[in-house]
């Protein structure tokens, strides 16, 4: 009896062990093959870079400070080192030292062995790690660790994105269904728990695991800061002291914030998810933690993403905003990105919107009934957000959703500001870091925005108009707004309105001192006279100026994008084209620019250069201006067509561009908005 107790005992522990073997390990072994860094070089080895030129690097040129009319500087403000274990998980194991090299022109290979390189070095950058890991890995090291704690460090550092899913899962939680009678692509009130502190594996094993984990995050963070004060160069590189706050949401969901300060007077610790429950939690938290001469702001990413949380009523954990929170919200969260890897966030098609250029790095179809999740949601991108700021306004009497624009790479690879097309890296580590892991085919079931090669962008950047490229500068150009983004390409922007701008601003040489005493620039406020009904009644005048990109295609058009608030309450929306190349015009009835001509040839990605423009300058007025009306406006500068980064990678793999995604795409910069307050 006994002994076939036993047998039966050691067949059962066969059994389990062969559905481990199967069930895990395997899938694990089959991962690491497909994505790790172990065999990177075997499937970058498939390309051939020399099939595409691309522009020898330049070096920095460093403008003369301080500038009363502004100098434009270059950055990036969200980029992950092995500082964030997602980064880890897939392969990334550059630094935060190897980033501001990097930042500051110096190459460095990928996983793969691509090597990384930007065309011109930035002006300033934020390294934003993951606050959620600061601390959890930083006694892996130790030689005296236990078998259990060697165990969870092995499974914190094992460059293997499935690996990443397993840890992660449990926290993001599953999509519930909707409630189908409720109005489809409205966000539906959500009840969440945050994370236990100590969920995290290697924060549960081993004597005083967690206090451990706690102390090891302040000491990371205060590495973090150090670090950046030992790369800032004033005049050269500013290096602004940040993270990201990175509270999960089903099916792949992004409700972050990058938080960043003014100096190096910074809290503590990084406060996390694990920390605060939501983001008016942690304004508070900071707020109370960040003493004397201590300042920061924070910027969502991904409303895309956030599946219509970002710019609705509620917190991610369902509470509702009362007037002090949208207070709080106004004075911490002047900006947005726009644009970043993980798709455009101006926009949707069929979601307010109706203008084609909506569509641009765009997978998401509107919302269906009882939808939750992966699709375009009315309060899930930024146009719709300015939108119900100003409803906002009219309830409240204040609007807290007057934010600017920036855009960034969330690229995982150590290297900020490499937004180019034509050597896209990826922006997950080995995951991404060749061209044939890039373009690898899905399953035809997988959702759009869960794929590289549908969803992923190269990227864009943030470009400031500051007087001097100093910490305090940088930043406070950033909580006034006088900042905008461009998906990429390096175009010079300017955009003003006002009562005393008119055509005769196009004459002057050096116009900005005028335009700063008879307007206000991007990110700014402009108030209607009390004091003259004709002042009222005529539309102030809106100047742009856009030049090109010297390394990259000319300019195509310049565009108004208008919005506004009825008698009613209902917002509406306008598209005009205001600027054309090739000496073409507006046409009256379409309100659009004809069609320059401009093409590319998608077997090299050589693009049109007879056609386009190096400048486009314009003072516009608003044929259907209101006065009694709150309205904003921004501007949108669309480039020639180029070629799409899979079309780069295509002719790398000499192969034909991928039927699935655009092979051209027209890269654009957007400013951001100048808000008209008809309350004076």
């Amino acid at each position: 009896m006994l002994k076939k107790i036993g047998v039966g005992i050691v067949v059962l522990l066969l059994v389990v062990a062969g559905l481990i073997w199967i069930k895990l390990i395997m899938p694990l072994q089959a991962s690491a093959d497909k994505n790790g860094p172990a065999t990177a070089a075997r499937d970058y080895a498939l390309q051939d870079d020399s099939k595409v030129t691309l522009p020898a690097p330049q070096a920095a040129i460093y403008q003369a400070a301080p500038n009363p009319d502004m100098n434009l500087y270059w950055g990036e403000l969200h980029v992950h080192t092995s500082e964030s274990f997602d980064a880890t998980l897939f392969g990334n194991t550059l630094t935060i030292d190897d980033a501001y090299r990097f930042a500051k022109g110096e190459p460095l290979d990928s996983p793969g062995g691509q090597v990384m390189q930007l065309s011109r070095p930035l002006d300033f950058v934020a390294i934003t790690d993951h606050a959620e890991g600061f601390g959890t890995r930083t006694h892996c090291d130790s030689p005296d660790l236990s078998l259990a704690e060697r165990a969870a460090c092995w499974l914190a550092n094992e460059p293997n994105p499935m690996i990443f899913q397993i840890l992660t899962s449990a926290v993001r939680g599953t999509a519930a269904p909707g409630d189908p009678s409720k109005p489809a692509g409205v966000y539906q009130r959500t009840s969440r728990q945050s994370p236990k502190p100590g969920a995290f594996p290697t924060c549960r094993f081993g004597n005083n695991a967690l206090e451990r984990c706690y102390q090891n995050a302040k000491n990371d963070w205060a590495r973090y800061a150090d670090l950046a004060d030992k790369y800032y160069e004033p005049g050269e590189l500013t290096t602004l002291i940040g993270y990201e706050y990175s509270p999960a949401l089903p099916e792949q969901g992004k409700h972050h914030r990058n938080v960043l300060f003014r100096s190096n007077t910074v809290p503590e610790r990084a406060l996390s998810s694990l920390d605060v429950p939501n983001a008016i939690e942690l304004w508070k938290g900071l707020e109370a933690n960040c003493g004397e001469g201590c300042d920061f702001l924070t910027m969502p990413h991904n409303p895309n993403k956030a599946w219509g949380l970002t710019y609705s009523r509620y917190t991610w954990d369902g509470q509702e905003y009362s007037e002090a929170d949208w207070r709080l919200r106004q004075k911490r969260e002047p900006l947005a990105e726009i644009f970043q890897v993980k798709g455009a966030q101006e926009c949707a098609l069929g979601v307010g919107a109706t203008d084609e250029e909506c569509a641009f790095e765009q997978v998401f179809d509107p919302c269906q009934p009882g939808e939750t999740t992966g699709c375009a949601f009315k309060t899930g991108f930024v146009r719709q957000g300015l939108k119900v700021g100003l409803a906002l306004d009219k309830e409240l009497g204040f609007n807290p959703l007057q934010f600017g624009f920036i855009a960034a790479t969330d690229s995982h690879n150590s290297n900020p500001g490499d937004v180019e097309e034509w050597d896209f890296p990826g922006a997950v580590g080995a995951v991404t870091s060749s061209a044939a892991r890039r373009l690898r085919a899905t399953k035809e079931t997988a959702a759009a925005y869960k794929t590289i090669l549908k969803f992923n962008t190269s990227g864009g950047l943030a470009a400031v108009w500051a007087p001097e490229n100093t910490r305090e500068a940088i930043f406070d150009a950033l909580a006034r707004r006088e900042t905008y983004a461009t998906s990429g390409p390096r175009l010079a922007v300017r955009f003003y309105a006002g009562w005393g701008i008119d055509d005769a601003i196009m004459d002057v040489q050096n116009p900005f001192q005028s335009l700063m005493g008879n307007g206000v620039p991007m990110g700014g406020v402009l108030h209607v006279p009390q004091n003259s009904d004709a002042a009222q009644r005529r539309s102030p005048g809106f100047f742009v100026w856009a030049t090109r990109d010297p390394i990259d295609a000319p300019l195509q058009r310049v565009q108004m994008i208008k919005g506004w608030i009825d008698a009613d309450g209902q917002t509406h929306e306008k598209v005009v084209d205001i600027a054309c190349s090739n000496g073409l015009t507006v046409d009256p009835i379409s309100g659009r620019c004809a069609d320059n001509g401009a093409s590319v040839d998608v077997t090299t990605c050589n693009f049109s250069t007879n056609s386009g423009a190096d400048e486009l300058k314009t003072v516009w007025h608003d044929p259907d201006y209101d006065p009694t009306r709150a309205a904003f406006y921004y501007v949108r500068v669309l480039m020639n067509p180029t070629c799409r980064w899979s079309s780069y990678d295509a002719i790398r793999l000499g192969r034909e561009p991928d039927p699935r995604v655009p092979a051209t795409i027209r890269e654009r910069a957007w400013t951001s908005p100048i808000w008209l307050d008809p309350a004076g």
